[in-house]
């Protein structure tokens, strides 16, 4: 059978991070497409994110994984999941502006308008409706309770997590892009960010397990089921988000500031 991308070949982003917060490896030309990492076929093609989705594959915190170890972790056969990556990689359709291709500055000018724009518009519209169903269901479904309460302080976790990268972080990547000297190493904020990542990738999780995958019941109300559909939106924008830094922006940074 041939597949649009059996190997790994060329120089793009290829790299393997095999635990999450380790600095990238690249990945050796020649390596079966098994062996390459979740991750970086994201990187190279966002559209792929989509075939990792429907199998419950978490591309993301979870990105430094090989497509094997990724299915043999969620009992998924690799040859179905080979079928369906060469699939979506022959699609056309969602081929233009990936924003794993930008230089460096303007990778964070992306993250910052679309993303943290996304999140400082979303958060408080969904923390407004999970609060209501909350009080207004949650007596007799206690699950939505706990769905307000991880909503709220993943909303939390977020809104600091985005000053530190726009106050601290983003700014000494854009020195570093213009040759200028970086007061310290960032090895250590950018552990921090991921750390930050996986703990919001956690959440996310115990959301998508609480509402049964964002799907309410039939005779939820309009305020419930718009709750139910702005979660999984905003877990697919956030996982696309933390993908683009952990796989693409923190280890591009760490390079240029390897030298």
């Amino acid at each position: 059978m041939g597949f649009a991308l059996p190997v790994r070949s060329g120089p793009n982003l290829n790299f393997i991070m095999h635990h999450s917060h380790h600095h990238p490896v690249f990945s050796p030309t020649g390596t079966p497409l098994e062996n390459r990492t979740v991750g970086e076929l994201v990187a190279e093609d966002p559209n792929l994110s989509r075939v990792f989705q429907k199998h419950s594959i978490d591309f993301c915190c979870q990105g430094g994984r090989t497509l094997g170890e990724a299915c043999s972790s969620r009992k998924v056969d690799l040859s179905t999941l080979l079928e369906d990556l060469q699939q979506a990689s022959a699609d056309p359709v969602e081929h233009s502006g990936n924003p794993s291709e930008l230089p460096l500055p303007e990778m964070i000018d992306h993250i910052v308008d679309h993303h943290h724009g996304f999140l400082r518009q979303e958060l408080p519209r969904l923390g407004v409706m999970a609060l209501r169903v909350a009080q207004v269901h949650g007596g007799h479904t206690p699950s939505l309770v706990e769905v307000e309460e991880v909503f709220r302080g993943l909303a939390e976790e977020l809104q600091d997590h985005m000053e530190k990268e726009e106050l601290i972080l983003f700014p000494a990547i854009r020195r570093l892009c213009q040759e200028e000297s970086v007061p310290m190493p960032l090895d250590a904020p950018v552990n921090r960010m991921m750390v930050e990542h996986d703990d919001a990738g956690r959440a996310l999780t115990r959301l998508h397990e609480l509402t049964h995958a964002f799907s309410p019941p039939p005779e939820a109300c309009n305020t419930y089921r718009a709750l139910f559909a702005g979660l999984a939106e905003l877990e697919d924008d956030l996982q696309r988000h933390i993908h683009l830094e952990n796989s693409v922006l923190f280890p591009s940074a760490l390079g240029l500031q390897a030298g």
